[in-house]
């Protein structure tokens, strides 16, 4: 067992430290230091826990709450501005959470949409066949072919002369 499978199974061992479940964890705190120290700890804070008593509730405190309560429910309405402002301030936001997803998803398809229409290509310009493309870089390649025409023509050996092979 490794240190940190060990501080996994303290909380277990400090519950319940004759379980057989808690065999590794016990042989592991007996060599290591480390963890050992680390139980002990533990124990310490559960001691000192199980000492601290809870205070005792006031003999008033249903009077107090009452007044408190009945003081509250006379007071005035607060304004739209007042109500808006302590939801905003004491909340945990999860009311806003669908807005913000509908206000996100309205930006995408905005943003998705002027970008679609931004790179949209007119169907005019796709209607050509395979051939007629095929023509038209023919016909912008002149230049290359006629090149290549003069290169092939320059390494053809004239009429009337003998090419001789090399002997092996």
């Amino acid at each position: 067992m490794n240190c940190k499978t060990c501080k996994a199974a303290l909380p277990n061992l400090l519950l319940d430290p004759a379980a057989p479940e808690n065999s590794a964890a016990r042989a592991h705190t007996a060599v290591c230091s480390a963890c050992a120290l680390e139980l002990t700890s533990l124990q310490a804070t559960l001691a000192l826990l199980d000492t601290w008593q809870a205070p005792a509730v006031s003999p008033y405190f249903d009077q107090k709450l009452a007044v408190r309560l009945r003081e509250l429910q006379s007071a005035p309405a607060a304004g739209w501005f007042e109500q808006l402002r302590s939801r905003l301030l004491f909340n945990t936001g999860r009311q806003f959470r669908p807005m913000l997803a509908a206000a996100m998803a309205l930006v995408l398809i905005a943003g998705g949409g002027s970008v679609g229409i931004a790179t949209f290509q007119h169907p005019h310009s796709v209607l050509a066949s395979a051939t007629v493309n095929d023509l038209q870089l023919l016909d912008k390649n002149a230049q290359a072919l006629q090149q290549v025409d003069l290169l092939l023509q320059d390494d053809a050996p004239a009429a009337g002369s003998r090419v001789s092979l090399p002997q092996s």
